[in-house]
């Protein structure tokens, strides 16, 4: 059985950073691509960043590249995404997800996902 447990979220002001992390267990870590989600109150969950099993490939939605860096080390089974010059808009709950033996460029537009953690909240206050 996969779990996936994020951490990192909090209250950030405008402008500044967080880092959240994303610890997987339960089977191979190398055998899946990994992703970050996000979802606003009253909107639909949408897909933030994903990454190859290798770390070697990354993709970004357009409303967070060049501000937000996902990254993986598959010695410690960790996810993680650095997420700076946050703006109010950016304000969820951030889910990681994986799929097992896809490709990071798929799992950007894959509509559903293998495994999800439970969130964590991250809020950036004006």
């Amino acid at each position: 059985q996969v779990q996936l447990v994020e951490s990192g979220g909090g209250l950030v002001q405008a402008g500044g950073s967080l880092r959240l992390s994303c610890a997987f267990s339960g089977r191979t870590f190398r055998d899946c691509a990994m992703g970050w989600f996000r979802q606003a109150p009253g909107k639909e969950r949408e897909f933030v960043a994903a990454i190859s099993w290798s770390g070697g490939s990354t993709y970004y939605a357009d409303s967070v590249k060049g501000r937000f860096t996902i990254s993986r080390d598959n010695a410690k089974n960790m996810l993680y995404l650095q997420m700076n010059s946050l703006k109010p808009e950016d304000t969820a709950v951030y889910y990681c997800a994986a799929d097992r033996l896809t490709t990071a460029q798929a799992m950007s537009v894959k509509t559903s996902h293998d495994y999800w953690g439970q969130g964590t909240q991250v809020t950036v206050s004006s």
